[in-house]
C-alpha cells in the first residue's frame, strides 16, 4: 500500500512516456499532494511524539513496581499453601498503600508523571488527527476541483461512450473513499510501523527470549493480512463497479421519469433497479462476509498472542528471570501491538478500497484532454467575419460508414446557408465539425482564411452562437439561462434579444418574469418555448457566426413566421447557417443545400432550385401538396361549422314548446 503514496527513486528519474502505468499512478497520486506533504510530515512527527510519550509509560510503570518496597515473603514448604497469617506481605503493601514509608511519595510522583505523559500523548495525537485532517481534506478538494475541471475539457468522444452515472460514482463515491484512506489510514499505517519500529528496541532491551515469543504469531497475521489484502481490493471493485450500474439507472429514471410514466412503465424499471439493487447488496455482502472472517481470526490470533505472553512471562518471572515489572511493561507494550495489528483488517480494507478507487479516479484522469498543452492561446485574436470554407471534408463515426464524404463549401460573411436532407445525411455532423467538438476524418475547416486547428478552442466557439437541435437549459432562473451567453449583457439586449426569439411575452406572463426558475432542462417549459428560450440566449450572445440546428422545429407556423420576420432583420449582419426540415423555414435563405449520404447534391437559392430538378423541386411539390390539401380541409371543416351555427336546436324547441 506504502508504494502507492511513494513512488520508488526510478519513478523520478525515467522520462514519463517510458513509465509504467503503474508507475504513472504512483506518480499521479504523489503528484496530488503537492502543497499538503508539510502537514502530512508535522502529522508523522505529532504521531511519533504521541507514540514516545506511550511508550514511556510502560517504563515508568516498570521502575515504580520493581522499587517496591516490600521484601520477598519465605518459600513456603512443600505442599504448603500462601500463609496469610505472616505479615510481611500483607503489612508491607498496605503501609505502602496507606503512605507509610517512602513508597508513598514514589506512588504519587509516578501517577502524575503517567497521567502528565498521557495527556501529552493525547495532545499529540489529537494534533496529528487535526494536521492529516486538513491535508486529507485540502487534497481531496483539489482532486474535485480538478476532475470537474478535467471531465469539463474532455473531448465529445470520451462522453459518447461514458455512463453518466458511472462518472458521478467516481467524482462521488470514490473521491470520498480516497479521502476516507487520506485522512486516516495513512496514519494508521505510520503509527504501526513507528510502533514496531520504536517497541522492538525497547522490548529486546528488557528481554530477548519474552521479545522473541511477543512475535511469534505475528507472520502469521501479517500473511494472513497480505491474503485478504488482495482478495479485499477485487471484491470491492466489483462491489464499486455493481454501484456505478445502480447509480446510472437512478439518474436515467429520475432523468426520464416523464417518459417512463409515458408508456406507463414503472413497474418494469422498479424491476430493473431492484435487480441492480440486488447486485449490488450482494457483490457487498461477500465483501462484508470477508471482513468479518478476517475481524474475526484476527482478534483470535491478537488473544492467543496476548497470552502466550502473559503464560510466558509468568514462567519466567517464576523463574527468577524477569521482575513484576519488566512483565508488566512487556504486557503493556503488547497491548499497545495488539491494537493496531488489529486495526489491521479495517486498514488493509481501506487500503485496499482506496487503491480501486484511485484507479477509477485515475482512468479520468489520464484521458487526454480536447486542447493539446501546445495548442494556440487567444489573445490578440480579433473577431472573425465570418468566412467558412470547407475543404475535401471527411469524417467517419465508424469505419465502415462515412458521415460526411467530401464536402466543398464556401460561405461567405453574412450569407445566410440552409440546410436540407434526410436524417443521417451529415448536416448536423458538418455543425459539430465546425465547432470542432470532433476534428474532422480528412480535409481541414478555414474561418477567415486560418485553419481552424490553429486557433484555439474557447476563442474559435466565443465566435459562434448555437442553437443544438436539443437546446439544454440549467435548472436555474430565465435570466441565468439567457446570461449563460454572455454574463455583462444590459437588461435592454435580453429583452431585444427575447423579442426577436419571440419568447418575450411567454416569460412576462410568468408570475416572477425573469426570475422564474425552471426545473432540470427547462421540464416546466412547453418544446417550443425551450427552443425559443435557446434562440435567445445565441441571438444575445452576437457573435459573428450563428447557427440553428433544427431550432424551430417544436414552434407552430405563426411563430416560425415571426422568428424569421426578426432574424431577416438581421440579415446580412452574421453568417447564418439554418437546418430545417420545412421549407418555410429556408426557402428565404442566400443559398440552400441539399445534403445526401455526407455529399452535397443540390446548391442554389429557392428561385432556381425549383426550376431545376432534383430533391429540392420534389420536395416542394409534397409540402405544397399537403399544404393545399390541408388548407382545404380546414377550410372545408370551418364552413361545415359555420353553416350548423345557423340550424335550429331542435333539442331547445321541444323544450320550447313543452
Amino acid at each position: 500500500p506504502l508504494s502507492y503514496l511513494v513512488p520508488p527513486m526510478e519513478t523520478f528519474m525515467t522520462a514519463p512516456e517510458q513509465l509504467s502505468p503503474k508507475s504513472k499512478r504512483q506518480l499521479n497520486l504523489f503528484a496530488l499532494t503537492r502543497g499538503y506533504r508539510l502537514r502530512y510530515a508535522a502529522g508523522i512527527g505529532a504521531l511519533a511524539l504521541g507514540i514516545g510519550f506511550s511508550f514511556l509509560v510502560p517504563l515508568v510503570l516498570k521502575a515504580s513496581l520493581d522499587r517496591l518496597p516490600i521484601e520477598p515473603v519465605a518459600e513456603p514448604g512443600p505442599g504448603a499453601g500462601l500463609d496469610l497469617s505472616e505479615p510481611g506481605l500483607v503489612l508491607r503493601f498496605s503501609e505502602f498503600l496507606l503512605g507509610s514509608g517512602t513508597g508513598t511519595s514514589m506512588l504519587i510522583w509516578a501517577a502524575v508523571l503517567v497521567l502528565l505523559l498521557t495527556s501529552l500523548g493525547g495532545f499529540f495525537q489529537f494534533l496529528k488527527g487535526k494536521l492529516s485532517a486538513e491535508a486529507s481534506e485540502g487534497i481531496v478538494r483539489q482532486l474535485r476541483n480538478r476532475l470537474y475541471g478535467h471531465l469539463e475539457r474532455l473531448p465529445c468522444r470520451y462522453h459518447d461512450k461514458a455512463d453518466t452515472g458511472d462518472l458521478v460514482q467516481r467524482c462521488s463515491s470514490d473521491v470520498d473513499t480516497l479521502r476516507m484512506f487520506l485522512s486516516g489510514q495513512i496514519m494508521e499505517i505510520g503509527r504501526a510501523l513507528l510502533l514496531m519500529a520504536t517497541a522492538l528496541p525497547l522490548m529486546l532491551g528488557l528481554h530477548v527470549g519474552l521479545t522473541l515469543v511477543s512475535m511469534a504469531l505475528f507472520p502469521v497475521i501479517l500473511l494472513f493480512a497480505i491474503l485478504f489484502f488482495h482478495r479485499t481490493k477485487r471484491l470491492f471493485q466489483l462491489a464499486d463497479e455493481a454501484e456505478g450500474k445502480l447509480t446510472t439507472v437512478l439518474q436515467e429514471n429520475l432523468t426520464g421519469v416523464r417518459v417512463v410514466r409515458a408508456f406507463a412503465r414503472q413497474e418494469y424499471e422498479i424491476g430493473k433497479f431492484a435487480t441492480r439493487n440486488e447486485e449490488f447488496r450482494r457483490r457487498l455482502e461477500r465483501h462484508i462476509h470477508l471482513l468479518a472472517l478476517y475481524w474475526g481470526l484476527s482478534d483470535f490470533i491478537s488473544m492467543m498472542q496476548s497470552g502466550l505472553v502473559l503464560l510466558t512471562g509468568a514462567w519466567f518471572l517464576s523463574q527468577g528471570t524477569i521482575t513484576v515489572g519488566t512483565l508488566v511493561a512487556f504486557l503493556s507494550f503488547e497491548a499497545l501491538l495488539l491494537w493496531p495489528i488489529r486495526q489491521l483488517g479495517r486498514v488493509l480494507s481501506e487500503t485496499g478500497k482506496a487503491m480501486v478507487s484511485l484507479d477509477r479516479i485515475l482512468d479520468i484522469l489520464e484521458e487526454p484532454e480536447e486542447t493539446a498543452e501546445d495548442a494556440p492561446q487567444h489573445e490578440g485574436l480579433v473577431a472573425l467575419k465570418g468566412r467558412i470554407r470547407f475543404e475535401g471534408l471527411k469524417h467517419h463515426f465508424r469505419e465502415d460508414e462515412a458521415a460526411l464524404d467530401g464536402i466543398d463549401l464556401t460561405i461567405e460573411p453574412g450569407e445566410t446557408v440552409a440546410l436540407l436532407g434526410p436524417p443521417g445525411s451529415g448536416k448536423s455532423t458538418l455543425i459539430q465539425l465546425l465547432l470542432r467538438l470532433y476534428d474532422a476524418s480528412e480535409g481541414r475547416i478555414l474561418l477567415d482564411g486560418r485553419d481552424q486547428k490553429e486557433l484555439d478552442r474557447d476563442f474559435l466557439r466565443s465566435q459562434i452562437s448555437v442553437v443544438l437541435q436539443e437546446p439544454f437549459l440549467f435548472s436555474r432562473s430565465i435570466s441565468f439561462n439567457l446570461r449563460f451567453a454572455r454574463a455583462g449583457a444590459s437588461e435592454s439586449e435580453i429583452v431585444e434579444s427575447t423579442r426577436d426569439a419571440n419568447i418575450h411575452e411567454s416569460i412576462t406572463g410568468f408570475e416572477h418574469g425573469y426570475d422564474t426558475l425552471l426545473g432540470e432542462k427547462g421540464v416546466n417549459l412547453s418544446g417550443g418555448q425551450r427552443q425559443r428560450l435557446a434562440l435567445a440566449r445565441a441571438l444575445l450572445k452576437d457573435s459573428p457566426i450563428l447557427v440553428l440546428d433544427d431550432a424551430l422545429s417544436a414552434v407552430d407556423t405563426k411563430t416560425e413566421s415571426q422568428i424569421l420576420a426578426a432574424l431577416t432583420e438581421r440579415k446580412g449582419r452574421k453568417t447564418t447557417i439554418l437546418i430545417a426540415h420545412r421549407l418555410s423555414t429556408v426557402m428565404h435563405a442566400d443559398r440552400i443545400l441539399i445534403l445526401e449520404h455526407g455529399r452535397v447534391v443540390q446548391d442554389g437559392a429557392h428561385d432556381e432550385l425549383i426550376r431545376r430538378e432534383g430533391p429540392y423541386r420534389r420536395l416542394w411539390a409534397i409540402q405544397s401538396d399537403l399544404e393545399s390539401t390541408l388548407a382545404s380541409e380546414l377550410a372545408l371543416v370551418s364552413s361545415t361549422n359555420e353553416s350548423t351555427k345557423d340550424l335550429p336546436d331542435r333539442g331547445a324547441s321541444r323544450e320550447t314548446a313543452s
